[in-house]
């Protein structure tokens, strides 16, 4: 049969959905997992407003990601059996991973970005990170430092896997840099030639001055 307009439906790898507890099945998580695609699961968004400041009905939002293309028909073969209401087409990976928390609307109510369910594989740090969300978290996990007098990088990696597993992608990635930062501390330290910022400031403002 020949292609027409008609017949020739829009093909795409990220798809989104809405799932409504009460009207989806009990187990739509177990399928998602066992469709064996990427996704993510926003947390529960029940604290969304319309415009008019009445309550929505409490949803959660749920991203498929693709190895390939797929056509809608073809991804609703795998929402529907859930219960899952509506299928659209997800332009912005990054984009719409952030929605899942309303990262980019502070109009919105903010989720916390720890409560996104990964599934298959899919990384949500990895989707939504920024590269000045990594400048700050490398900036936060040195002042962290800084004002605890850390200079153990495997304090810092054990304090990180108890309490603060939203630093370690950045140190599995960039931990090299936090690593020379804490040995030169400790150098510094122990030879007595550390100089804080605050001093450095204040030499360079002298110098400059001098000069004027």
């Amino acid at each position: 049969m020949p292609k027409t307009k008609k017949n020739v439906q829009q093909r795409t790898r990220n798809y989104a959905t809405i799932i409504y507890p009460e009207s989806a099945i009990k187990n739509w998580k177990e399928l998602l997992a066992n469709s064996h695609v990427p996704c993510f699961i926003s947390p529960y968004h029940n604290k969304d407003k319309n415009p008019d400041g009445a309550p929505k009905k409490p949803h959660y939002h749920v991203m498929l990601m693709f190895d390939g293309v797929k056509t809608m028909d073809q991804v609703k073969k795998i929402l529907e059996p859930m219960g899952a209401v509506g299928c659209e087409p997800v332009n912005s990976t990054r984009g719409y991973a952030r929605y899942l928390c309303h990262l980019d609307n502070p109009e919105k109510h903010q989720y916390n970005p720890v409560d996104v369910q990964e599934m298959n594989g899919a990384n949500y740090q990895e989707a939504t990170e920024l590269a000045s969300d990594r400048r700050a978290t490398g900036r936060e996990i040195r002042m962290f430092c800084q004002r605890y007098k850390i200079i153990s990088f495997s304090s810092l990696i054990e304090y990180a896997d108890l309490y603060r597993e939203d630093w370690i992608m950045y140190l599995e990635q960039s931990g090299w840099l936090i690593k020379e930062y804490l040995k030169s501390k400790a150098w510094s330290q122990q030879n007595g030639v550390e100089v804080d910022a605050e001093k450095i400031k204040e030499m360079v403002e002298a110098e400059t001055s001098d000069k004027e």
